[in-house]
């Protein structure tokens, strides 16, 4: 079999989120997840410790910051830098292609905090009309 009849790679494929086998689909969750999205937010402000940024992500837990800064390094979206002192000191960052993710995220944060007015009063409608207390 010559190489035009081989079967093409995964790289070779076009990646589709739609699909479910698509890997570009775990991806999408990771940044996408509630988790996710706010800690490359506030990554997106600098480097930070573990706790600095379970702080800043008011409400993460520190199991679930910790599953989620694992999946986004993996990912290649954040880089975890350990300094060999005593006590160890880590810090996350964003890796180059985090912080292009991180921003676009942050546009769209920012875009539904400033229209919150109008959501809220969408909510209070839609409640009212269906008798929703």
């Amino acid at each position: 079999m010559d190489r035009t009849q081989e079967r093409p790679s995964a790289q070779d494929l076009p990646f589709n989120v739609f699909a479910k086998a698509c890997p570009s689909r775990g991806t999408l969750e990771h940044v996408t997840g509630r988790w996710g999205a706010l800690t490359l937010g506030a990554l997106f402000e600098g480097s930070l410790r573990f706790n600095e940024l379970r702080r800043r992500v008011d409400g993460v837990s520190e199991k679930m910051l910790s599953q989620t800064l694992h999946a986004l390094e993996r990912d290649g979206l954040v880089h975890r830098e350990a300094q060999p002192t005593n006590p160890p000191r880590v810090d996350y960052e964003l890796t180059p292609l985090g912080r292009q993710v991180a921003e676009r995220l942050l546009d769209l944060i920012h875009l539904v905090e400033g229209r919150m007015d109008d959501v809220l009063a969408s909510r209070e409608r839609y409640d009212t009309a269906r008798g929703a207390l």
